[in-house]
């Protein structure tokens, strides 16, 4: 399904970029090509096939939820380049304008 200049104009529009004359012709050619070969795979057989949503089982790759031990605050703060003067918690610079 080839498409056009003008079709491929509109595209690039909808996606917010800014094509010179020789990219918009190499992406008419391209987004071509592109679209023929998803026409080509629509033309498979796949009534045999069924659908899946994985190909590979599905395990739960998370660790159990559990209270353990944590390091010394003293420990943590050790190396902080700033700490409150109770020293027990890290201070940053502030990221937000007012």
């Amino acid at each position: 399904m080839p498409l056009t200049r003008t079709q491929v104009q509109h595209i690039a529009e909808l996606a917010k970029l800014k094509l010179g004359e020789e990219e918009i012709d190499r992406m008419t050619q391209q987004l071509s090509a592109i679209l023929d070969h998803a026409a080509r795979l629509q033309e498979l057989d796949t009534d045999a096939i069924p659908p899946t949503a994985t190909v590979v089982p599905l395990q739960n790759v998370m660790r159990d939820d559990r209270v353990e031990p944590s390091m010394p605050r003293d420990d943590v703060l050790a190396n902080a380049p700033d700490k409150d003067a109770s020293n027990e918690f890290f201070r940053v610079k502030a990221i937000l304008r007012e």
